[in-house]
């Protein structure tokens, strides 16, 4: 005893498509319809993507520092840096809070513990 079917033949894999096209019912129609385009689509999709260009190197600069700073040239630095991240993070809280104000949330509510 088979565990699998015999594969068809082309040709009845087209007579059987023929008989399907003469049914009138539609809704087997239209669902033939789209479990053929499905795999198109993503067969296609996945050779357009195989066809575009990979993206450009980026260069990322590093600062380089002499060896001979001081620590007070590293504090004064580290304190200048901190200053422009505090101020990016409060230009990002203040965006925040307008968007909060645009959706009514009460933004200074915060959760109990």
């Amino acid at each position: 005893m088979a565990v699998f079917p015999r594969p068809s033949k082309p040709s009845a894999v087209w007579a059987d498509f023929k008989a399907l096209l003469r049914q009138q019912e539609r809704h087997k129609l239209l669902i033939a319809l789209v479990s053929v385009l499905m795999p198109v689509i993503i067969v296609t999709g996945f050779y357009v993507d195989s066809k575009m260009d990979p993206p450009k190197a980026q260069i990322i600069y590093a600062q380089s520092w002499p060896a001979s700073r001081t620590d007070a040239e590293i504090v004064k630095q580290n304190i200048a840096d901190q200053k422009i991240r505090d101020a990016a993070l409060a230009e990002k809280q203040r965006g925040y809070r307008k968007l909060a104000d645009q959706l009514g949330i009460d933004y200074e509510q915060r959760p109990k513990p």
